[in-house]
């Protein structure tokens, strides 16, 4: 059972607390996004990049962070564990 918290985060060459931390630092900014995306569904000229932007900057983020642990390890992002 123990497996299943840290099998993901061992992908992605990090702890279960370090996923977690990543995780809600995604998290508060998605929520932030989503409310910003709902009050531009009824006022469209109100947030009109603002969602995508964030959207933009947390993929960005992620990718580099996946981009810098395949440099360390040639391994992480590979094949998962079966």
């Amino acid at each position: 059972m123990l497996r299943r918290f840290t099998d993901h985060p061992a992908c992605v060459d990090e702890t279960y607390a370090e996923h977690m931390a990543m995780a809600l630092s995604f998290a508060g900014p998605l929520f932030v996004a989503a409310l910003c995306a709902l009050v531009h569904a009824f006022l469209p000229f109100v947030f009109e990049k603002t969602s995508s932007k964030i959207v933009t900057r947390l993929y960005d983020r992620m990718v580099a962070k996946r981009n810098a642990n395949k440099a360390e390890s040639p391994a992480v992002g590979g094949a998962r564990p079966a």
